[in-house]
């Protein structure tokens, strides 16, 4: 197979000593214009997630969604059920009392925010992910012990197999290998 023609590659990785090196090689690749990589490391490095530009996220929108939804349910339950379905005179107080359905709405805001976080948080990361072509590179089960890797996918908007190499290359890793899809 020719190297300008590897269609079923998924992309180029570069293995890095340190974190250091891979932080570094991470600022190079997102300041080249490649915007499809990702790196991966024994331990969080927060460095390397600003490197490659996972800043943005949508999930706190949704968690405030999810809990002012799970409050208007609240209170919309407490409501229905006090006022419309059952209303009972308790007290001399009216049917529509706020001040007793302040408990129910903020547990159901806290619940609303707690469910969207959790589903959100695990399709937003891809999970369940059984597979991925990572994992065909042999030395990439060092990346949960020592070493550090650098992944450019092949679908980004730049890639050229040769120019990526010869890039990845320049960035003086240990190696650099075909990821194969």
């Amino acid at each position: 197979m020719e190297a300008d023609n590897k269609t079923g590659l998924y992309g180029l990785m570069a293995e890095f000593d340190t974190a250091s090196a891979v932080v570094r090689a991470a600022k190079r690749t997102y300041s080249a214009g490649y915007r499809k990589i990702n790196g991966y490391s024994p331990y969080p490095i927060e460095e390397l997630s600003e490197a490659i530009g996972f800043h943005k996220t949508i999930l706190p929108w949704l968690v405030f969604a999810g809990g002012l939804i799970g409050g208007l349910a609240g209170f919309g339950m407490m409501y229905f059920t006090s006022v419309i379905d059952y209303p009972i005179m308790v007290g001399g107080r009216p049917f529509l009392s706020i001040p007793s359905f302040i408990p129910i709405t903020f547990e159901c805001t806290i619940l609303g925010a707690a469910l969207t976080a959790v589903v959100s948080m695990i399709l937003l990361n891809g999970l369940p992910q059984p597979y991925h072509p990572v994992f065909n590179v042999p030395r990439f089960a060092l990346a949960s012990r020592e070493r550090f890797f650098l992944v450019v996918e092949a679908k980004d908007p730049k890639y050229d197999y040769a120019e990526t190499k010869d890039f990845l290359e320049s960035l003086k890793p240990q190696e650099v290998f075909d990821v194969e899809k």
